[in-house]
């Protein structure tokens, strides 16, 4: 009797195996895709609540959404929203790349060396607390009305971000790891690939990330006050003829290119990047 059980169970779980991973494959499916539509649905809403207001209230200074949507086709089919986002983008790029070099070199220097540490904290506070709006205009004033001046004035007002973040987690390194690499022989290169890097790879994310966030709206302020190109000069020339409808329309295709940005690229090579790392069960 027990040997009847037994096969009848073992052929009850070959039978259902099939079908019980074509249910927990449809569910991971359905889990995966449940986020996207969920921001999907949450964008939708706040387009209907948008179209609604400006209904209940028509004024130029608020304009619908279909309207908005009106002047982004006719920017980007005339070519004027795609060389103003490229120009952008090349600001925003250069300067997060100047300031996650030089911030991170002097973060790991300070976090490892508690003497220049105490020597430059007030010169880091400092920074830290020093104006954007400061920094840009002095650069230039100083450097004049360059490219040059203004990704640098970018560049800046992010370093010392990124220099606290690198230092906290220069401070974190565990000296057991330095230990066996010392064991081992490990020359410098393949330390700093081995054991410097993937210790301070969350960090260098977090202070990636948040950068990207802070820059490209200093970015903005940058090409507002000295440029004459990218899409914060677009938003500055149609605030002085007070049309709303371009200021968002250039807004919010510049925000949509961050976000993907950040899901097509930053998200994945996170990801990537910690792959080693022990996942919670």
């Amino acid at each position: 009797m027990g040997c009847i059980e037994d096969m009848t169970a073992e052929f009850g779980s070959e039978k259902s195996g099939p079908a019980s991973r074509h249910t927990r494959a449809l569910s991971r499916g359905i889990g995966a895709a449940l986020p996207a539509a969920t921001a999907l649905a949450s964008l939708f809403g706040l387009c209907l609540l948008w179209g609604l207001a400006a209904g209940i209230w028509p004024s130029r200074a608020f304009p619908p959404p279909i309207e908005v949507w009106r002047v982004l086709l006719k920017e980007a089919l005339s070519g004027e929203l795609g060389y103003h986002l490229a120009m952008t983008l090349w600001r925003v790029a250069a300067a997060y790349l100047v300031a996650m070099v030089v911030g991170s070199v002097i973060g790991v220097i300070l976090g490892k060396y508690r003497r220049a540490d105490s020597f430059f904290n007030p010169w880091l506070v400092l920074f830290l607390n020093l104006p954007a709006l400061v920094v840009i205009v002095l650069a230039y004033i100083w450097f004049g009305l360059t490219e040059a001046a203004a990704i640098g004035a970018v560049a800046i007002n992010k370093i010392p971000n990124v220099i606290v973040t690198m230092r906290e987690g220069a401070i974190a390194l565990d000296p057991r790891y330095a230990e066996m690499a010392t064991v081992y022989r490990l020359g410098p290169v393949d330390h700093v690939r081995h054991i410097l890097m993937p210790q301070l790879q969350p960090y260098f994310a977090a202070a990636s990330r948040s950068g990207i966030a802070l820059i490209w709206k200093i970015v903005l302020v940058v090409e507002l006050l000295g440029r004459s190109n990218g899409v914060g000069f677009q938003i500055y020339l149609y605030f002085q003829i007070f049309d709303v409808a371009a200021i968002l329309a250039y807004t919010l295709a510049f925000v949509a290119i961050m976000l993907l940005i950040e899901l097509i690229l930053v998200q994945p090579l996170e990801r990537h990047a910690t792959r080693w790392r022990r996942r919670p069960a």
